[in-house]
């Protein structure tokens, strides 16, 4: 695919890595869509990526609401005329372990509020926008590209049921997605990232983040345009579809 002018619409774009992908694709002339819950922060990521040229509209949705995200999805094919590319990058951590003991005794479980609130965002979300971006992709008749942003933690990270469910769901549906869709010229893949120097990592106090990037073999964090870089690789190599990136600077949880 030829990124130049082409309509990419990526989620949980305001901060982090969403925003570093988005700027991976203003870079190469495309015409960016940024979803996000934040309606401020959109607009200073709107601000910021249009001062450098590209063509930026936001839409203020939860991903994890059927009808919302339905309707966002068709006033972009509306306003746009299609849509290329979608990156799934929404996604929010509640950690806690299965079952916490002290002295032996079961002092608390982890929460159906935690689960759901994950599943709802990282799972369902993915689900939805994937759903809605290939329908209109179909409809179109240009074909596209789903890119999923999973994590290292789809391999099981303790203290993360919920989080590794999710990123090891939508990392299956990726490959779900690009066996039902190649006929329509649709693919589909995933990234997972390892530890990426986001707002919250970054301001960690210096000692945690030592024992973070300890077991790294790269010794450090990744960098959110490092995440940018291979989302533009996938959307723009054609043979690319089914498969997953893992950018964990050699990390095997």
């Amino acid at each position: 695919m030829q990124i130049k002018d082409k309509v990419v619409v990526v989620t949980g774009a305001a901060k982090g890595i969403g925003k570093a992908i988005a700027a991976a694709f203003a870079e190469r002339g495309a015409q960016l869509v940024l979803l996000d819950m934040n309606a401020t922060d959109l607009a200073t990521a709107q601000a910021e990526l249009a001062s450098g040229g590209a063509r930026v509209a936001t839409y203020t949705v939860n991903v994890a609401k059927e009808e919302p995200v339905v309707e966002t999805f068709a006033r972009i094919a509306a306003d746009f005329g299609r849509i290329d590319v979608l990156v799934n990058n929404a996604g929010i951590i509640k950690d806690g372990l299965l079952i916490k003991v002290k002295d032996g005794q079961v002092v608390g479980k982890l929460g159906m509020d935690r689960w759901q609130a994950v599943i709802d965002v990282n799972l369902t979300g993915v689900f939805l926008c994937g759903r809605e971006a290939a329908e209109q992709m179909i409809k179109a008749g240009h074909g596209g590209v789903i890119i999923n942003i999973a994590s290292i933690s789809k391999a099981g990270n303790a203290g993360q049921s919920n989080y590794s469910a999710a990123k090891a769901g939508i990392t299956a549906m990726a490959v779900v997605w690009a066996k039902e869709l190649a006929r329509f010229g649709i693919r589909a893949a995933s990234i997972a990232p390892g530890f990426t120097r986001t707002d919250l990592l970054a301001g960690m106090p210096p000692e945690m983040l030592e024992k973070v990037t300890a077991p790294v073999p790269l010794k450090r964090l990744g960098l959110p345009e490092e995440i940018g870089h291979a989302a533009v690789f996938i959307a723009e190599n054609d043979f690319f579809t089914g498969r997953a990136i893992d950018i964990d600077g050699g990390l095997r949880l």
